[in-house]
């Protein structure tokens, strides 16, 4: 099993160019179930995830060519589709449940598997089926599948009403009403990005889709989609985390791609805590401002909030920060794993529930630590970058889901990172 050895101490300085976005392109593609006709991603990140949903749609029966010129995906669905999600693949990834809507949509029936994925909280199905149920879908859970139909003729305009905001729940029901008969109005809808990316990619193909990036999205049904080719929004996540390396190493570094829009609550805290966050014709700049940053409380919310994605990142950041910081998650169980291997660097930190408290130590020390899951892998090698000595982050494979030649990149800034191939 691979590992990453992070030698610490050594300021970054340059240019890191940011991905498209995951999350948005696991969205993006299972859109191609909805079409006969084309569709192509721009600026698609090379990522394991991406592999898995190239594979699950694989399985259905679409077309999915190689990754050609760096970043371009080209799918398309125009032959007979496979209606069941097997287990096998869908267990690997969460947002293998987003073929759900879409096969619901086009076939007027599938059987999809309960989803599995990195463990963080149990994230369940229960949204999305209430939504789809909303438009005239029968949905059953039967060993381990949901067992979905359509209404005879299809589904049916609806108004939906999530009791909170659901990202894969709100991309689940707005691909399904591209095609649904009559008008879906989605109230509580999810306001992140990757939301308004995927309906500018349907309207693209011809969905009518109005306030998406709003609480409340109306979707009006068409006959059909159409091809299209669409770019891949930036990826928030990759790009805050990597403007928080100079933070915790010091010096500056350009993050090419950056869009202030994206990640604007999680800049806020930057500058709050004493750095400098400057917009630049190509991307974003991050420095200290002076010297050490400073604690800050950190609360977890659905976008335009603080993202969940960003917790384990910042808290990275702030076990080096001068006094003493509260985080509060309010998204996921679970999700202070890191905190313990944080500790084992030195780090201070207590969790109580939903809560931690981190007091700023003067240095982390390099110690052998363990990824739990994706997010948590990288904020260690961060803490890695501020440590003295040596760091060994071992389970990186979770890394491999969400970003892409993250040493390479590191390293062409600075940093003295590697990663070591096990048995």
């Amino acid at each position: 099993m691979d590992s990453i050895i992070v030698r610490g101490g050594r300021e970054l300085n340059g240019q890191i160019a940011i991905a498209g976005a995951k999350n948005a392109a696991l969205a993006l593609m299972p859109a191609t179930l909805l079409s006969e006709e084309p569709l192509t991603l721009t600026n698609a990140p090379r990522l394991s995830d991406i592999k898995t949903m190239t594979t699950l749609l694989q399985s259905l029966g679409a077309e999915v060519a190689p990754m050609r010129d760096g970043q371009v995906l080209a799918l398309a669905c125009h032959g007979a589709i496979n209606h069941v999600a097997e287990y096998d693949i869908v267990r690997k990834m969460r947002a293998s449940n987003l073929v759900l809507g879409p096969l619901l949509a086009r076939e007027g029936h599938a059987i999809v598997s309960l989803p599995g994925g990195c463990a963080i909280g149990a994230r369940p199905m229960d949204i999305h089926i209430h939504g789809l149920e909303a438009m005239g879908a029968e949905i059953a859970l039967k060993d381990g599948y949901l067992h979905a139909r359509a209404p005879l003729g299809g589904l049916k305009g609806a108004q939906v009403d999530f009791p909170f905001a659901s990202v894969g729940a709100t991309e689940n029901v707005m691909m399904a009403a591209t095609l649904a008969r009559g008008t879906t109005v989605i109230t509580n809808a999810a306001r992140e990005p990757e939301i308004v990316d995927l309906a500018e990619c349907l309207t693209r193909m011809g969905a009518r889709i109005d306030g998406a990036g709003t609480r409340a999205i109306t979707i009006e049904g068409v006959d059909r989609l159409h091809g299209a080719t669409h770019p891949v929004v930036t990826d928030r996540i990759e790009l805050g985390t990597y403007m928080l390396a100079p933070v915790l190493a010091g010096g500056a570094v350009e993050c090419l791609g950056g869009r202030l829009d994206l990640v604007q609550a999680f800049a806020d805290k930057l500058d709050e805590a004493g750095i400098e966050v400057t917009e630049t014709a190509a991307g974003l700049k991050v420095a200290r401002r002076n010297g050490t940053p400073k604690a800050v409380n950190v609360t977890t919310e659905p976008f335009p909030g603080f993202p969940t994605d960003l917790q384990a990142q910042m808290m990275a950041m702030l076990c080096t920060a001068s006094g003493t910081s509260v985080l509060e998650e309010t998204i996921f169980e679970n999700r202070f794993m890191h905190a313990p291997e944080l500790m084992r660097m030195g780090a201070e930190i207590e969790v109580h529930g939903g809560s931690a408290t981190v007091r700023g130590v003067e240095r982390l020390k390099g110690a052998p630590v363990m990824a739990t899951d994706l997010r948590a892998s990288v904020s260690l090698i961060l803490a890695g970058l501020a440590a003295e000595g040596e760091t060994v982050v071992n389970r990186v494979y979770h890394l491999d889901r969400g970003y892409e030649q993250l040493v390479r990149k590191l390293s062409g800034i600075g940093a003295d990172v590697e990663r070591v191939h096990g048995q």
